[in-house]
């Protein structure tokens, strides 16, 4: 029983010390600055976020078009636009922009992570949209609902339609 209680009063002490050799307290403060980062991120995707539904009703799309004087846009330069206002540059292509930032699984998918989806030609990124959480995006799109609209990424054709997910937040 003496010998239980040396060795879990053993490990508390390096626990709470952290890795052995490393001085106290250090680990602690990685593990705030990875926090800090994490909620730094959430913070940028909340305000993107809103600033991605604030533009319902406002924008037109219009395929090759960027012009945000007019405020119309294709799917790659609104999303362009819209990172832009949070201090992210994004080039202005599908393509290209499926190349920024890293993969992310969509099992994984955060708020504000970019989504890609082949939409006429099958197997290619020809449409993007952010990810807003439980399951919906936002994307400015064209069809019966033109425009700034919120879609369900797991309902109609998207999920077959998906390819894969950047995140550059």
């Amino acid at each position: 029983m003496r010998k239980l209680a040396i060795g879990a009063a053993c490990f508390a002490m390096i626990a709470t010390a952290g890795v052995i050799g490393e001085p106290r307290g250090a680990h602690a403060a990685t593990a705030s600055s990875d926090v800090q980062i994490t909620a730094t991120a959430s913070q940028k995707a909340d305000k993107l976020i809103a600033f991605a539904k604030s533009m319902q009703g406002k924008v037109r799309y219009k395929f090759g078009v960027n012009s945000p004087s007019t405020l119309t846009f294709d799917c790659s330069s609104w999303t362009k636009y819209v990172f832009g206002k949070q201090g992210v540059s994004l080039k202005w292509g599908t393509k290209s922009q499926s190349k920024q930032g890293s993969y992310v699984a969509k099992s994984n998918l955060r708020k504000g992570d970019l989504i890609f989806f082949s939409v006429s030609k099958p197997g290619q990124i020809n449409h993007v949209g952010i990810y807003i959480g439980n399951g919906q995006f936002i994307h400015n799109t064209t069809g019966s609902k033109s425009g700034v609209v919120i879609s369900n990424l797991n309902s109609g054709n998207y999920p077959k339609r998906y390819i894969t997910a950047r995140r550059v937040l």
